[in-house]
């Protein structure tokens, strides 16, 4: 084969060379890239004499995959249907990022992205009913993938035993030879390696650490369900003590271990930030064993909103008002009542704040079915 460089810097359009590179990947050769984290060899699965030359600049078994490489995170379906709720967290809070996910997949052939693909390219893809995804943040990387018209699978671009390379000059010096393109764009962001995860039921395993360690990945499995009203003071505090207090039982343990466990209950306000929870508040949740007389209002942010994995709203109006807040958290926002208002008993008697609780109750026994803990 002949080595070809092309080199850019930031900047430079990169239509003609993402062109260049998917001509060349769907021609059978192979294609050095960069990421975020070190530069990648790449081939198209479903071409038989392209991943055998990828195994062979790699010194891979025959029965072992490769790393699946996507354009975009919503494409992993393609390769795990069914992924299990806390890899969907991961993919959704680390890509495109520096992180690998093995999932386990049931039935490899029953894929979308196998249907019409012989068995030598899913056994690129697919081993031992798992599969190896990474959706890196490298532009020039995500355009070639977006382009190369089939599934690409990829492997650090070094030989056995010798270090990953941060740079396209490591490349052309030290694996010369290997390759048809490499697109040189100078050192790469991160001088760590993707941090890889496997993911078992709701459980996760730490592979390699890399760019993200054991307490991002901590943070980013962690179920965030939050709660919003209006001042933060009654409703959304009561939804939140409520939802505590179901979730404990469903998972055996105590309020106060929930975040252990990995489930974070949240509430804030669109007008939040001003006062504590109302006596009313309390009282009502005092009754129902909950305590939420230490609650301060909190004021919504985007930030917030963005966390969150499951965002439940009392009106519309707060709905609307999230979704102008964070536009691109509109898919994970409903209505608590599923098609109507929780009725706000602020300034109401107890009793009012009675009746709030029971419409909170029997929307939670709706909602929380969508959780998964």
């Amino acid at each position: 084969m002949t080595d070809s460089t092309i080199k850019i810097k930031r900047g430079d359009p990169t239509v003609d060379v993402v062109a260049r590179a998917a001509e060349i990947l769907g021609g059978g050769g192979l294609v050095v890239f960069p990421t975020e984290t070190v530069y990648g060899v790449a081939a198209r699965a479903d071409i038989p004499s392209a991943v055998e030359r990828l195994r062979k600049v790699k010194s891979r078994e025959v029965d072992k995959a490769f790393t699946v490489h996507l354009a975009d995170p919503m494409s992993a379906r393609e390769f795990a249907p069914q992924p299990p709720g806390i890899a969907f967290r991961l993919m959704r809070k680390g890509w495109p990022g520096p992180l690998t996910l093995i999932v386990a997949v049931s039935d490899p052939a029953a894929t979308p992205i196998a249907r019409g693909m012989g068995a030598g390219a899913s056994g690129a893809i697919f081993y031992k009913n798992t599969v190896g995804l990474r959706c890196p943040s490298n532009t020039v990387a995500r355009d070639i993938l977006r382009m190369a018209g089939g599934p690409v699978v990829a492997a650090s671009a070094n030989h056995a035993g010798e270090a990953p390379p941060h740079s396209g000059q490591e490349v052309a010096k030290n694996f010369a030879g290997e390759f048809d393109l490499l697109i040189d764009a100078g050192r790469t962001q991160y001088a760590k390696p993707s941090t890889i995860v496997r993911v078992e039921g709701e459980v996760f395993e730490l592979v390699r650490s890399g760019v993200y360690d054991a307490r991002m990945l901590e943070d980013m499995a962690t179920v965030r369900i939050l709660f919003v009203c209006t001042g933060n003071t009654c409703r959304s505090p009561m939804a939140a003590g409520l939802t505590r207090k179901v979730l404990a039982e469903r998972m055996g343990c105590e309020m106060s271990e929930l975040e252990k466990r990995g489930v974070l209950i949240e509430s804030a306000g669109t007008s939040g930030g001003w006062g504590r929870a109302s006596q009313h508040a309390i009282t009502a949740m005092k009754k129902r064993g909950i305590d939420i007389a230490d609650h301060e209002s909190v004021s919504l942010s985007a930030a917030k909103l963005r966390n969150a994995d499951h965002i439940f709203a009392m009106t519309e109006g707060h709905r609307a008002a999230i979704v102008r807040l964070a536009p691109d958290v509109a898919n994970r926002v409903s209505l608590l009542l599923g098609d109507r208002d929780v009725s706000d008993p602020i300034g109401g008697s107890e009793e009012d704040y009675e009746r709030c609780a029971s419409q909170l109750e029997r929307g939670l026994a709706d909602r929380l079915r969508e959780v998964s803990v």
